[in-house]
């Protein structure tokens, strides 16, 4: 009896659906980025970008759930123009001798279907934590072409008031309002 018990367990776990477990993947620091634009004076939308950015995601397909925990190396700004990274650095904006880094971490992934569209978090910059929510415009989850690994990639954006995070100097000619994009690719560990 013990062994048909068994037999029969054994063969309702076979025939039972896989659930997908959560999945970690880590960002790919050739192909993520954080960028950032903002209002000059009306005259222009300026673009820049952070070159070093790290973290992690959380992804569980079947549950519709996952967290995203983002860090970005607010040294590595670059705007094309070394004299004004350096400006960018000091106190009156992101004052990167005394917080050198950035970071998002989610507290909710909301799903439509089988994808995520908001990421909702807290973002920390220049010692300020705020809360924020990331607009996914794009998400790819399969395996990686040429890695031969399950990967996902993903953009998604959100806009802050900097004078919210202590960088305001010269609001509201330089506009308050800034952009934040963020395109990520990450690879299952």
């Amino acid at each position: 009896m013990k062994k048909q018990l068994a037999t029969l367990a054994l063969a309702i776990a076979a025939a039972a659906p896989a659930f997908a477990a959560p999945e970690t993947f880590v960002a790919d620091s050739t192909h993520t980025f954080s960028r950032f634009s903002y209002s000059h004076f009306g005259y222009s939308t300026q673009l820049s970008r952070f070159n070093k950015n790290s973290g992690k995601v959380v992804f569980d397909k079947a549950a519709k759930t996952g967290s995203v925990d983002i860090t970005i190396d607010t040294k590595s700004v670059d705007t094309g123009y070394a004299t004004f990274d350096e400006h960018i650095q000091g106190e009156d904006f992101l004052d990167t001798a005394k917080y050198p880094t950035a970071h998002f971490k989610s507290t909710k992934v909301i799903f439509e279907g089988d994808k995520p569209v908001k990421v909702e978090g807290n973002l920390t910059l220049k010692g300020v934590t705020k809360p924020v929510t990331l607009t996914v415009t794009s998400f790819q989850a399969m395996p990686h072409p040429m890695l031969k690994k399950d990967a996902i990639g993903a953009n998604a954006w959100t806009v802050v008031k900097r004078s919210e995070f202590n960088a305001g100097k010269y609001a509201p000619y330089v506009g308050d309002e800034v952009r934040i994009d963020v395109a990520i690719e990450a690879i299952k560990e």
